[in-house]
């Protein structure tokens, strides 16, 4: 061979000015980390050399220069027809004989070293020198064939590939980033083609691609070939697996959700340049199952480590499933670049002052807010009408908007997910993006002014109206030590990973009916009698679950995602679970509910908490929540989840609750599992100490406390002037609680809403003594400050 190609075997990451950073790359894993378990499809890539030769022929490198330099890529009108017209005169320009027969020796040599020589088809990817490199993004800017065979559909790919060096998004992009143009060469890798059109594919991340959280690898896949996750085409499943469980060789899964997946790309007839591969729709019963087994989840996560291990950084990477030998593949790996770029002691958080109507919802990308007028855009063409600060609207949307969606002040789309090439884009960029909403070109109109939030977790909101918000600027590394273990209340697990970076002791208080409410909403009595339901009712309830196993199985398996999710973001710091605390109200609301559960005048007094786990009516509901908790603790190894048993009114209660807990594998003690008693009862403060003797300490309930003491409904209008935390009976309760346990010697802390609404009822819980506060989130930093600043005035009991 000549200076015009070299095999992946032969090159590494110090060839990326030959071959560029995706071609290194494969060349570094192909050459280093096969014998580690990460297997990549074998191949060649072209060089920058030959790439430039190319160029220099018949004065083409000099026309082009001329033309781009000329160009202002302001204007999209001018940039989209400057940049058809190099790419025709690229694709159109012979090779020199010597690369031209180069590339065919190669290819003969792949082919006839093939096992199926008469079946295979490559990959032609683009590479550029100035690609994927850690602090530049070029993803999606070059096009990349797929199913390409026979040597003249190999050329003429290579030379497409050559000419996307200059699609409209990566003249627009290099000139943004001050890449000169001519600095920049190409190489062409010719891949294996991995069979994942019968099989599966996706994209992962070693780093949660919206919080930064850097402990869970994200995982998404769909049926067919990548491109289709690539390019925004589809919404896929998504997988969280929790690192230190795959080093460990643990269950690592934190959470699964089921993607749309309504079509899928696959091999067309065609085996050349844009006719060999074709969209195809998903069968129905196909799209509600997850595309790749927990297994390969896993095994996907264990790759990624080993990648991210050998780079010493966040990666990028695309991986295929082989339908055909049912083996996992890495296709491409390429430093993360927005995320892991990110201050780490600074924390940025985008707060809706006031809620409003909600118009659509799909998946969350940049968690910030945006807002302006609608502009639902159906094609390139209409780039021109763009303006700054319009929303963007689109069924989807590919790296050839980039010159639009530097200017919008938030993008929506139909479809996509949170790994597609637009989403990182929108990333790069700080723009907030809701993708896969599956209706936005519909139900939004032009002019209509909205509101763009991704600041509230997974799910991404698009409000009617311009709302308020504000932008909250926290650096961690100058809070001052606070006079008490601030904690924070987790309602939501997909908000985990994100709330971690405030500062925490750990969690205080994750509500389990939360979790169930938001991940499961049936009621557990009617998945354990799933069979015996009228049929609407068990249609309905089966649609929710064809993902999974059974109905018993979906259960535990969502409740162990969403507790898992809270304790990995925040350990090694403990996670007080409460068990489900739904009044019968609320769990009548549940799917199903209305079959099982009492009509009750009063359910805040009522069926509900430690009563209720011991009933027989429940006791298989509550057998199922146990058995979660017990997954996430012994086999996950979240050891640093706590339980903690709500609404215990009398000792004889408590005796039995923790009875019950023991039969279930959750024993006091046992692996270090402490059980809290949620002290929000009279009756709990006044026999502090024989209600100790079952537990490892109180986390105290300002709420209940306060109307148990005080005899009034929280929840009633004509009473609620007179509800105060601050008032000297349930004072008096707060303080017996406190003593109890400082006389036990063991934990006291408060999680319910009063020392986030009350300033002074904060500082007198410090005083004290209490050990632990546990706050909602948007008060931590304010509370943590203002503590930290009363401290010398605050005299410890």
């Amino acid at each position: 061979m000549t200076n015009n190609i070299l095999w992946f075997t032969e090159i590494g990451m110090h060839d990326v000015g030959q071959v560029g950073g995706k071609n290194a790359s494969l060349g570094e894993m192909v050459s280093n980390l096969s014998g580690a378990g990460v297997s990549v499809p074998g191949g060649f890539a072209t060089t920058a050399d030959a790439y430039r030769e190319f160029l220099a022929a018949d004065g083409l490198y000099e026309r082009i220069r001329s033309t781009v330099e000329a160009l202002d890529v302001s204007d999209v009108a001018e940039l989209s027809r400057v940049g058809a017209n190099v790419r025709e005169w690229i694709e159109q320009q012979s090779l020199p004989a010597q690369f031209d027969a180069d590339i065919r020796a190669a290819y003969a040599a792949l082919v006839a070293g093939d096992p199926e020589p008469e079946s295979v088809s490559w990959a032609v990817r683009s590479s550029a020198t100035a690609e994927d490199l850690p602090d530049a993004s070029f993803a999606g800017q070059q096009e990349t064939f797929l199913n390409i065979s026979g040597i003249d559909n190999v050329l003429a790919a290579i030379r497409s590939v050559f000419a996307s060096l200059y699609n409209d998004r990566a003249i627009a992009y290099r000139v943004h980033h001050g890449f000169d143009h001519h600095d920049v060469a190409l190489s062409a890798g010719i891949q294996r083609m991995v069979r994942s059109d019968v099989g599966a594919s996706g994209v992962l991340f070693t780093v949660d691609t919206e919080s930064g959280f850097d402990r869970a690898v994200f995982i998404t896949s769909s049926y067919g070939l990548g491109e289709a996750v690539v390019q925004g085409a589809v919404n896929p499943d998504e997988f969280y697996a929790y690192k230190p469980a795959l080093r460990e060789g643990r269950p690592a899964i934190l959470k699964r959700s089921v993607g749309e997946k309504a079509i899928q790309m696959v091999y067309a007839d065609g085996t050349h340049a844009g006719g060999s591969t074709v969209f195809t729709d998903v069968p129905v019963a196909d799209r509600a199952q997850f595309s790749i087994t927990d297994a390969e989840v896993e095994e996907l996560g264990r790759q990624a480590l080993v990648i991210e291990d050998h780079y010493g950084r966040p990666m990028d990477i695309e991986w295929g499933k082989d339908g055909i030998d049912g083996k996992l593949y890495i296709l491409q790996a390429r430093p993360e670049t927005v995320v892991s770029r990110v201050d780490g002691n600074l924390t940025r958080r985008f707060v809706l002052e006031e809620s409003g109507t909600v118009i659509t919802i799909g998946r969350a990308i940049g968690q910030k807010i945006g807002a302006g007028p609608v502009r639902v855009m159906t094609s390139l063409a209409q780039m021109d009408t763009f303006r700054a600060g319009d929303v963007l609207v689109a069924d989807m949307t590919d790296p050839d908007w980039e010159p639009i969606m530097k200017l919008a002040s938030a993008i929506v789309t139909n479809r996509g997910g949170r790994t597609c090439h637009a989403a990182i884009i929108a990333r790069e960029l700080g723009i907030p993006a809701v993708v896969g909403t599956g209706d936005a070109t519909h139900v939004l109109q032009d002019g209509r002014e909205v509101t763009v939030s991704c600041a509230e977790g997974d799910n991404g909101f698009v409000y009617e109206g311009i709302l308020p918000f504000e932008e909250v600027i926290t650096r961690l590394d100058q809070m001052p030590e606070s006079p008490t273990k601030i904690m924070l209340n987790v309602g939501t697990p997909d908000q985990a990973f994100a709330f971690s970076k405030l500062p925490n002791k750990g969690v205080g208080l994750a509500r389990l009916e939360f979790v169930i409410n938001r991940q499961i909403g049936i009621h557990p009595r009617a998945l354990l009698e799933h069979d015996s339901l009228p049929a609407e009712l068990h249609d309905e309830i089966a649609r929710r679950i064809a993902a999974y196993p059974s109905p018993r199985d979906y259960f535990v398996r969502r409740v162990a995602e969403g507790i898992s999710m809270i304790g990995a973001a925040f350990a090694p710091e403990p996670v007080i679970v409460r068990l489900s605390d739904f009044k019968s109200n609320e769990y009548a609301n549940l799917i199903g509910g209305e079959l099982y559960e009492p009509h009750e005048e009063n359910p805040m007094l009522g069926y509900r908490g430690a009563s209720r786990y011991i009933s027989p009516d429940f006791r298989a509901c509550f057998d199922m929540e146990c058995e979660a908790l017990r997954f996430v603790r012994d086999e996950m190894g979240l050891t640093n989840v706590e339980i903690m048993v709500p609404f215990v009114r009398t000792v004889a209660e408590a005796r039995a609750v923790i009875e019950l807990l023991a039969e279930n594998g959750l024993r006091r003690g046992e692996n270090g599992l402490r059980v809290i008693m949620m002290c929000e009862l009279p009756s709990n403060a006044v026999l502090a100490d024989e209600f100790l003797e079952y537990f490892d300490g109180f986390s105290i309930g300002s709420n209940d406390m306060t109307q148990l003491t005080l005899g009034l409904d929280r929840d009633s209008g004509l009473v609620a002037a007179t509800f105060d935390e601050r008032d000297p009976a349930v004072l008096k309760m707060l303080s017996m609680a406190i003593e109890g346990c400082r006389r036990a010697g063991k934990y006291v802390g408060i999680c319910g809403q009063g020392p986030s609404d009350h300033p002074d009822l904060a500082e007198w819980l410090v005083a004290q003594g209490i050990e632990s506060m546990s706050l909602n989130p948007d008060t931590v930093v304010e509370t943590w400050l203002r503590l930290a600043k009363a401290e010398p005035q605050l005299a410890r009991v």
